[in-house]
């Protein structure tokens, strides 16, 4: 039944009114807030994951020490250097530090590391040595190739070899005195190198 025209509504009618009033800006923001957060999906990781990175600079680290040894059959000759020949047909090793005796210097990957006097039938100076012209060790070799054996350690126990020794390509003038010779084997091993490849050109033995 309708009610008069000039009868003020009843509360039922009040509260309906103030129901279907509009919202404002400023709960209606709340409520996608609230909604947003509700249907949000999880977190993404957005943390330095320090395990990931170690392995991966160990990573790094092996591919970037095999990219810089170089390839032993790309030793130029020279009048400075003669490499001998030998009748033996294998291939040359590219594994280890190469180590070079030419007529006048010893070299660890084309550093130049002491002077090869003219006559070394009595190795380098005896400045050199550890304990006077007599000794095998010479010092300065040595400490290059003891920097070259630690980052070789952290190579190799970084791919499961770990207490491996390490190798060396020992590229020797033909004409270079034995004691000469003998001098950069014997530091090579008190520098933990336990395997020497002595390179030579393939052909026929003069």
């Amino acid at each position: 039944m309708a009610q008069p025209p000039n009868q003020p509504p009843n509360p039922a009618q009040q509260a309906a009114a103030v129901r279907q009033r509009p919202a404002s800006m400023a709960t209606y923001k709340r409520e996608l807030r609230k909604a947003i957060k509700k249907n949000a999906l999880e977190p993404e990781i957005n943390f330095l994951n320090i395990t990931a990175m170690m392995d991966m600079m160990t990573i790094i680290l092996v591919f970037l020490l095999k990219s810089l040894s170089s390839s032993s059959a790309s030793i130029p000759q020279s009048s400075d250097l003669t490499i001998p020949s030998s009748i033996l047909n294998t291939e040359a090793s590219e594994e280890g530090v190469k180590v070079v005796i030419s007529k006048s210097e010893i070299s660890v990957d084309d550093a130049k590391i002491v002077p090869v006097p003219a006559d070394a039938t009595h190795g380098v100076e005896g400045k050199y040595k550890r304990s006077g012209p007599n000794d095998l060790y010479i010092a300065p070799l040595a400490n290059t190739l003891q920097t070259w054996r630690d980052r070789d350690k952290q190579v190799k126990a970084a791919t499961g070899k770990a207490g491996q020794g390490s190798e060396a390509i020992v590229i020797c003038d033909k004409d270079a005195p034995y004691r000469l010779l003998v001098e950069v084997l014997y530091t090579l091993g008190q520098t933990e190198f336990s395997k020497f490849h002595l390179m030579v050109l393939q052909g026929n033995k003069k």
